[in-house]
Parts: C-alpha cells; sequence; structure tokens
C-alpha cells in the first residue's frame, strides 16, 4: 500500500527567534532542509522520525537557516538590475565568474581571456552596440556548447535509432528545454551556458529519453537513470547554482 506524502505547517523557537517551515512526511532516509527563494523553509523527513528529533536538528541549524531565509526575502523584492555593457560586470560561462571589460579598438570582437570576456569595440559609449555584440557572442556560444553536448550524448542513442536532432536556442522562462520528437527538435534555454557543464549533459540527456519515452512515467525515469545514474545529483546542483545565482545577481 502506498502512503503518500502529506505536509503541515510548524514552528520552533530559541532564544526568542522562530523558524517557520513546512513539514512533509515522505519515504527519505535523512532530515532534508530546503530554503526556496521566496523565503520558505520546506522540511522532508521519514513517516517515523520523531518529531523532536526533527526539531533538534532545525535548532541547530537555526542561526545559518534564518540567516539564508533572511538574504533569499531581501532578494525577492528586488529585480534584476539590467545589463549596461561597462567594466566589471559579471557575467557566467560553464559555471565559471567572468568579469566584463571594455576596451577601445579598431578591430572589433569579443574574447574570453582568463576571468574576463574581452569586449573590443571602437565607440565604448555605444550602448546598443555592446549589447548586440555581446549578445550574439552568447548566442554562438550557446550554438557551440548545445551542439557538442548534443553529439556527444547522441552516442548513448545510437542502438535505439535517435537521429541527430536539430537544437534550438530560445528564451524560456519556466523550461530548461524542450523536446518535439515529431519534428526532431530540441530546445534549450540560452540560461544553461552559465551552468557547469555536468548540469546541460543532464538536461540535454533529459531531453534526448523523451525520443524514447514522450512522457515522464516511471519508464522514462527507469530509462535515464540507466544512461546517466547521478542524474539527480546534477539536477540538484542545477537547481542550487541557479539559487547562488539568483542570489549573488540581487544582492
Amino acid at each position: 500500500m502506498l502512503i503518500q506524502s502529506s505536509a503541515q505547517n510548524a514552528s520552533i523557537s530559541k532564544n526568542d527567534l522562530e523558524l517557520k517551515y513546512i513539514l512533509t512526511r515522505k519515504n527519505v532516509k535523512n532530515i532534508n532542509v530546503r530554503v526556496k527563494l521566496d523565503g520558505s523553509i520546506n522540511v522532508s523527513a521519514n513517516y517515523a522520525t520523531d518529531k523532536k528529533e526533527i526539531e533538534r536538528f532545525l535548532i541547530s541549524k537555526m542561526g545559518y537557516l534564518l540567516k539564508i531565509q533572511s538574504m533569499f526575502k531581501a532578494s525577492a523584492h528586488q529585480k534584476p538590475q539590467p545589463k549596461q555593457y561597462v567594466n566589471g560586470e559579471s557575467f557566467y560561462i560553464l559555471g565559471k565568474h567572468l568579469r566584463l571589460s571594455v576596451i577601445e579598438s579598431i578591430e572589433e570582437n569579443v574574447t574570453i581571456n582568463g576571468s574576463y570576456i574581452i569586449l573590443a569595440v571602437r565607440d565604448t559609449a555605444n550602448y546598443t552596440h555592446k549589447k548586440q555584440a555581446i549578445s550574439n557572442f552568447l548566442r554562438e556560444q550557446c550554438k557551440a556548447v548545445f551542439r557538442e553536448i548534443s553529439l556527444d550524448t547522441h552516442k548513448l542513442f545510437l542502438k535505439y535509432g535517435v537521429d541527430i536532432p536539430e537544437i534550438k536556442v530560445r528564451a524560456m522562462k519556466t523550461r530548461w528545454g524542450s523536446c518535439l520528437t515529431q519534428k526532431n527538435i530540441i530546445t534549450l534555454n540560452p540560461k544553461l551556458l552559465e551552468v557547469p557543464r555536468n548540469c546541460i549533459e543532464y538536461v540535454i540527456l533529459h531531453e534526448y529519453c523523451h525520443f524514447i519515452h514522450p512522457n515522464h512515467s516511471k519508464d522514462f525515469y527507469a530509462f535515464v537513470s540507466m544512461l546517466m545514474p547521478d542524474w539527480k545529483e546534477r539536477k540538484k546542483q542545477l537547481e542550487l547554482t541557479q539559487s547562488y545565482y539568483y542570489q549573488v545577481n540581487m544582492l
């Protein structure tokens, strides 16, 4: 008999401090805590875990959790500032933090040198031109990186008769990627370029698996697990990485 997970609001207090959280009971081995970007604290624990044990664990982490919660709540009220394409601005490529360096040059190009993106332009004050140059550069980076990983991933699917799909890049608000099996197209979010390579590999393999299982059934996830046993860790890293970037960009 399958026991469904249940969630309830709860709180603990220590030294005049209060920590509110949502407790979910499910079939897990450990007590897991996750602070979401909206500041809510979500705790999952096994049905058999005594609530006092959960509270002792949370009290031991209370200072840290309240600090992270405060940071996330503060950042939630701020909007990302648009890029100005000036010296020192931050960019991420494959999980690496890069700073922008704008230089005046007759020969215009965009290159990466160590921890810097070098933007060489004739007019360093021309915002529109600088924005277009960086946008074109990042889009070309997306195409090159995504296609390289796609070709590597395709080797795993040769024996299943999967053709090499067309890779498209399109901004998406809620998805990392999507797959049109009938048209043999995988569409990827350009924000993926910011995260580590192993996270991109997970997203692309996930979409490839839809050519075999076009849904999110148990068979689909079993197939993903067979081809990439550590996919859950990669997915978690992807989520945590984006949360970290959010903090850096907002604060």
